[in-house]
């Protein structure tokens, strides 16, 4: 009997030793950093080495924070822009706690982190986008790509948009990360990015974003085709140039050749001529005859014409 009431006590007793070691000694993973408190207040600064730790049992709470990077996805909002179109914005971001102990004192834990990141980011998201156009909010730049050429390379038109753009998207995004991490700080918190991560349009504004789209779509190929019908313009006024220059240069070196053949053609003839020049005029006399009289031709010549000469020899 007394056997069975010494292993009672025994265990028992290990059990109360169980469990205030349970209650003393914690471990610190990588990952992780440690505020203590006692009776609520904090108790030391933050233990952030990884490891095993001691506290006292009962009266001290080891308060566990993450050290990695985390992540807010917020709701989406309706924000008007400056142009008066009301849009969804829909943001995320990735924040870190470092100050552990200003982290539990100001917001307590992550959930409430949350909520204050939440009320931060989407007023100054709201102030960015109120300050600014439509077309600033969701483009960076005034230029509109277009389709490839034939040599598969992108034909990009530098038109000015139908709304020019001042500010962009990209550096939207980087007025609403300065603006809400000027008040991070003050929760033991770094904001390291925020980004736009989806906007979507309400019904109105949508059919006017599709018809600015189409104005300056148009407006970028009516640029395109003026300067390709001015292209087209200056390519046939060399065209006739050229063909004008080579027409002068051909009708120059044909009127040289005619005149060398006539210079020949006349001096074989003054050859032949002074040769035998009543055989020459007999043959150039006959030549005349077989071009101007046919079977149907009726001539009327005087007797002292040099035409008749060869006629009336005839007997």
């Amino acid at each position: 009997m007394k056997k069975t009431i010494l292993k009672v006590f025994s265990g028992l007793v290990i059990l109360v030793i169980l469990f205030f070691i349970s209650g003393t000694a914690y471990l610190v993973d990588e990952t992780k950093q440690v505020v203590i408190t006692q009776f609520g207040k904090p108790i030391g600064k933050p233990i952030t080495t990884a490891g095993l730790h001691f506290k006292l049992p009962f009266i001290q709470v080891a308060h566990f924070f993450d050290k990695r990077l985390l992540e807010w996805d917020g709701e989406p909002n309706q924000v008007p822009t400056r142009d008066k179109k009301y849009i969804w914005v829909d943001t995320t971001a990735r924040w870190r706690i470092t100050a552990p102990l200003k982290f539990l004192q100001s917001v307590a834990n992550e959930i409430g982190a949350y909520a204050r990141l939440s009320d931060i980011i989407n007023s100054a998201t709201r102030d960015a986008i109120t300050s600014h156009k439509l077309v600033e909010v969701v483009r960076d730049t005034n230029r509109i790509l277009e389709s490839k050429d034939e040599e598969g390379e992108d034909v990009i038109i530098t038109e000015e948009a139908v709304e020019h753009i001042a500010v962009g998207r990209e550096d939207l995004t980087r007025l609403i990360l300065e603006k809400a991490k000027k008040h991070m700080p003050q929760y033991g918190i770094e904001l390291l990015d925020v980004r736009i991560k989806r906007i979507n349009y309400v019904e109105d504004v949508r059919n006017k974003v599709y018809d600015r789209m189409i104005a300056e779509r148009k407006r970028a190929a009516e640029r395109y085709r003026s300067e390709g019908q001015g292209k087209s313009a200056e390519i046939e006024g060399e065209r006739q140039k050229e063909l004008k220059k080579i027409t002068s240069q051909a009708f120059r070196q044909a009127q040289g050749i005619i005149g060398k053949a006539d210079a020949e053609a006349v001096n074989i003839y003054a050859r032949a001529y002074n040769k035998d020049p009543e055989f020459y005029s007999f043959l150039k006399t006959m030549e005349t005859y077989r071009k101007t009289i046919d079977r149907n031709s009726t001539i009327i010549l005087t007797t002292e014409s040099d035409y008749y000469k060869y006629l009336k020899e005839l007997k």
